[in-house]
């Protein structure tokens, strides 16, 4: 670990080690600043920011709301080394409770379950380009809230030039990398290919019968016809988008089965009947990622993220 505080074992140690020194032992001054480049690009598909202070204030904002926020590392699949940078995809269950305030609007009480995935590129002991998507819906279910009434309500509060995230308002940041050769990693990227080509008949083929899988919303389904259910109404609302892998990675590891991040995007016009309900014509851009595990039957488990508020947005913006 070159160029990393040495009291990190390895670059998952690092990753798991100062989520919780920020987030939970409250590090937002000086740990912030310690962990995150002062020019740090964070993309969300809600938006995008730049800087250290926009990440730290985006923090404050959420602990504010959210207290009690415990930030559980299920996994981090990463690659790289310490002298060229390291990508980490780091999945996260967190458990919180709705205690104040705040972007999910007045305070209910209520506890919270929900899933994250980070993408983050560390050098030098310090993340500067973050790719963050936060399972905003299954958020907004437990709280009572309608996800679409929710993301109409946000609309008059965007900033055009930077919310929500879309290819046309990037910046090129400090990682170029696309990952690794993995063939895990190649494994994934070309079933999910596959399925956004409409090849569904990959899943009976390629998952494990007993597959369980996380979704949006916080939705676990098991089985394959429900993993086929969740691509269908996804594709099938932007059946002319432009589906794309972003990042690739796979890992083999000793006690762990075989397992791979991919990041991925799907970019066109909402031009089908699916998921999002009836065709509007929008422009939309997905910014999604999945995390696998492998075992003798095909993929065991699934794990995969976008923001339905995000897609919503985009498509009642359109809609005027």
């Amino acid at each position: 670990m070159r160029g990393f505080d040495n009291r990190f074992a390895d670059f998952p140690d690092y990753i798991l080690g100062i989520t919780r020194e920020i987030w939970e032992d409250r590090g937002l001054g000086a740990r912030m600043k310690e962990y995150y480049h002062p020019e740090v690009i964070v993309r969300m598909p809600g938006g995008i920011s730049f800087g250290e202070p926009a990440s730290t204030a985006a923090t404050m904002a959420t602990l504010v709301e959210f207290p009690d926020r415990v930030l559980l590392g299920e996994d981090v699949i990463w690659s790289g080394t310490p002298e060229v940078g390291m990508l980490s995809s780091h999945r996260i269950l967190s458990t919180a409770t709705h205690m104040r305030d705040g972007m999910f609007g007045p305070a209910t009480g209520r506890k919270v379950r929900y899933r994250a995935i980070a993408d983050c590129y560390a050098k030098a002991n310090m993340i500067s380009d973050e790719w963050l998507i936060r399972d905003n819906g299954a958020v907004l279910r437990q709280l009572g809230f309608d996800v679409k009434d929710w993301a109409r309500a946000r609309l008059s509060g965007l900033d055009p030039e930077t919310q929500p995230f879309r290819p046309e308002i990037d910046v090129q940041g400090p990682y170029t990398g696309r990952g690794n050769d993995n063939q895990w990693g190649q494994g994934l990227a070309a079933l999910l290919t596959r399925i956004m080509a409409g090849e569904l008949s990959v899943i009976p083929d390629q998952y494990d019968r007993a597959v369980q899988a996380d979704y949006p919303g916080g939705l676990t389904v098991h089985g394959t016809a429900e993993v086929d259910a969740f691509w269908l109404g996804l594709r099938s609302s932007f059946p002319s988008a432009a589906f794309k892998i972003q990042h690739m990675i796979g890992m083999e590891e000793p006690n762990m089965p075989p397992r791979a991040a991919i990041r991925w995007s799907l970019s066109g016009t909402h031009d089908g009947w699916g998921s999002f309900g009836a065709p509007t014509g929008a422009d939309v851009h997905v910014m999604g990622i999945t995390h696998a595990e492998f075992g003798p039957r095909g993929l065991r488990r699934e794990w995969t993220l976008y923001d339905e508020t995000a897609i919503w947005m985009q498509i009642l913006a359109h809609q005027g």
